[in-house]
């Protein structure tokens, strides 16, 4: 069906370039502090007592400046209206499917290629399936994404796209995200360490799109966001694909695994963003109205 046009005001609650420069200084302070307090560790080994501390303030920045920049501009209404987002629950239960499988289905598709381009399956992770899905629900439950969410999805996303249309905020917005995590790369015993941000940067990127279709088609619903981004997070390496060479991170460089992964990663974007292209309302409006199908 065609995309429902609807004529509303942007959503309003401060500057977004304040957003993002505010959201990178506040993050970006305590990650190259915690990459400084780093330094001295040898490779392989975990982060240092302290150091995860300041990775998890980091990562609240985004949902704490969204909400400083609301309750600045709209009040404590604003507010309450980001965060009921968060508990927005009842849309159908194919989007919950969604949320959850969409990298899992993305990361065994592109096993199944690695098997037919080389004869030989790669590495499956040792973790149980259902290990990973505890941890999901587990995150989800605890609001362990919402330090990001509100952030990204709840007050970024809405503003780009009301200026840029849907599919170019996605974009917008995911290189911002993956950027944000920049300093990461050069932190011993993340994650991140050892990998390639050029291919982050692209795997990001296209995620931020598939999550931005989501929010569109879950009439902004946060817990969904949360519940994908929790799920991408904790099945990830359903199928290892990236090498950590702890070469210079700046770097391109992926396996075959990882590339075939991106590829389909971005297959999926395109369809994402040829249907959001023209979107700037994520909402459903206040009339009544029924959503676009």
């Amino acid at each position: 069906m065609a995309i429902l046009e609807v004529e509303r005001k942007p959503p309003t609650g401060g500057s977004l370039l304040g957003f993002f420069a505010l959201t990178f200084a506040v993050t970006w302070t305590f990650y190259i502090t915690a990459v400084v307090l780093s330094e001295s560790v040898p490779a392989g080994a975990g982060l240092r007592p302290g150091v995860g501390t300041l990775v998890l303030i980091g990562t609240f920045a985004p949902a704490m400046v969204a909400l400083a920049l609301t309750v600045r501009a709209e009040g404590e209404a604003g507010v309450r209206a980001m965060l009921s987002r968060l508990f927005r629950w009842q849309v159908s239960a194919r989007w919950y499917v969604f949320a959850v499988s969409y990298i899992a289905v993305i990361k065994l598709t592109a096993a199944l290629l690695y098997r037919i381009s080389t004869r030989a399956w790669p590495a499956f992770a040792h973790e149980s399936l259902f290990l990973m899905v505890g941890a999901t629900l587990l995150s989800v439950m605890i609001l362990g994404q919402a330090g990001e969410e509100l952030g990204w999805r709840g007050y970024a996303l809405p503003r780009l796209a009301a200026r840029f249309g849907l599919g170019w905020a996605s974009i917008v917005l995911g290189i911002a995200w993956a950027s944000w995590h920049l300093p990461l790369f050069y932190l011993r015993g993340a994650d991140s360490f050892g990998q390639s941000f050029p291919l982050y940067l692209a795997q990001v990127t296209a995620i931020s799109v598939a999550i931005a279709w989501l929010y569109w088609r879950t009439n902004g619903s946060l817990l969904l966001t949360m519940l994908m981004h929790s799920a991408i997070n904790n099945t990830k390496d359903i199928v290892p694909a990236i090498p950590r060479t702890a070469t210079n991170p700046l770097l391109p460089s992926a396996s075959l695994l990882a590339l075939l992964g991106t590829a389909l990663m971005w297959i999926v974007a395109g369809y994402f963003l040829i249907r959001m292209w023209k979107v700037r309302e994520i909402e459903r409006p206040t009339d009544g109205t029924p959503a676009a199908i």
